[in-house]
């Protein structure tokens, strides 16, 4: 399947419009500042760029970032820019013609930003091989990638090398195309329908269980579309299946739990984070405005206070007793408190 995805990526697909799918194209309203940023990327950068969502996460100025499954470098020289001259970012792709085309406008882009030596390179590799490319564990703050993901043949090792290359307190934040059940194998073995970023998706649910076994312990969904398609054939081909393009963030905190769970801990937030003076949105169920208490459960307490996000941060409450479930993050007690019998089992053992 690595052929395969070199051949569509590099020599069938010539820029973004030849896409058959919206599966691999973005379909979000940009803020302002992200626009600017998006307009000093090469013209040729943008026109090869294939993918299904903005992985530009909050709070970028000096990370050191990995890009898997860069191509063109659109997603690259975006955070170059976003994480200033002191900041660093490492692409890493398989296709060839995607690298020649990201390389030869590294000193552009360094010259576009006023930077005096370019902040941005690019390694040929495979995503679930990182040892092969000399990457050290624990060496970068964030990890992004956009809709590539999905084409993997081996996604458990994807996550797998993530979490060890990411610095304690890091996280995984990227886009990629979901399915609402499992694919299956006809399907998966089609070269139009796994280049289109479709076939090679993960049931939701799998995906969530293999970032669990890998050490994400509470994957948080920032933001989620679902796929149209919009092309007959594909459509036939796909019959009921359905597919949703999806943002992802994923920490690395060993001490997060596998729930929300209730401290009685909160937070307030600064306005500091730039570009976020006034709302600062940790995931889709937490949106912090500036200067408000907002109570929170143990995990989003840790995402909060052992992340980059920290100085920007007041917290409150020590953790050391517990209260129950947190149910402010969707989860519920499954007993039935008020004795109605609704939710109660046909049977007892008492």
């Amino acid at each position: 399947m690595h052929d395969e995805v070199k051949k569509y990526y590099g020599q069938i697909l010539v820029t973004s419009s030849d896409l058959q799918t919206d599966a691999c194209c973005t379909d979000a309203s940009m803020p302002p500042w992200l626009k600017a940023a998006m307009a000093d990327i090469h013209d040729e950068v943008s026109a090869k760029y294939y993918g299904c969502g903005l992985v530009a996460p909050q709070q970028l100025e000096g990370a050191r970032i990995l890009d898997l499954g860069s191509g063109s470098g659109r997603d690259c020289y975006l955070l170059a820019r976003l994480t200033g001259e002191d900041g660093y970012v490492v692409g890493v792709d398989m296709t060839d013609e995607q690298l020649d085309v990201a390389k030869r406008h590294i000193q552009w882009h360094a010259d576009r930003y006023c930077y005096s030596t370019p902040n941005v390179e690019f390694r040929k590799g495979y995503i679930e091989r990182l040892d092969e490319l000399e990457l050290e564990d624990e060496s970068f703050d964030i990890i992004v990638s956009n809709c590539v993901i999905n084409l993997s043949p081996d996604k458990d090792a994807v996550l797998r090398e993530a979490w060890r290359v990411l610095k304690p307190g890091g996280e995984l934040y990227f886009s990629d195309v979901y399915s609402e059940r499992r694919v299956p194998e006809e399907l998966v073995k089609d070269p139009l329908l796994y280049g289109e970023c479709l076939s090679g998706a993960l049931y939701w649910n799998d995906f969530l269980t293999l970032a669990k076994n890998n050490g994400f312990a509470d994957p948080r969904l920032v933001e989620d579309r679902p796929l149209t398609i919009d092309n007959p054939k594909i459509e036939e081909m796909l019959g009921t299946h359905r597919f949703y393009s999806a943002t992802y963030r994923l920490f690395k905190i060993p001490e997060l739990e596998g729930s929300c769970e209730d401290y009685g801990q909160a937070v307030i937030y600064k306005g500091t984070v730039e570009n976020h003076p006034d709302l600062f949105e940790l995931d889709k169920g937490h949106r912090f405005e500036t200067g408000k208490v907002e109570p929170v459960c143990g995990n989003s307490w840790r995402m909060l206070r052992d992340s980059r996000f920290a100085d920007h941060f007041e917290f409150f409450g020590s953790g050391d007793t517990h209260y129950g479930i947190f149910n402010g993050c969707g989860t519920a007690m499954p007993f039935d408190e008020d004795g109605s019998g609704e939710h109660a089992s046909e049977g007892s053992c008492c």
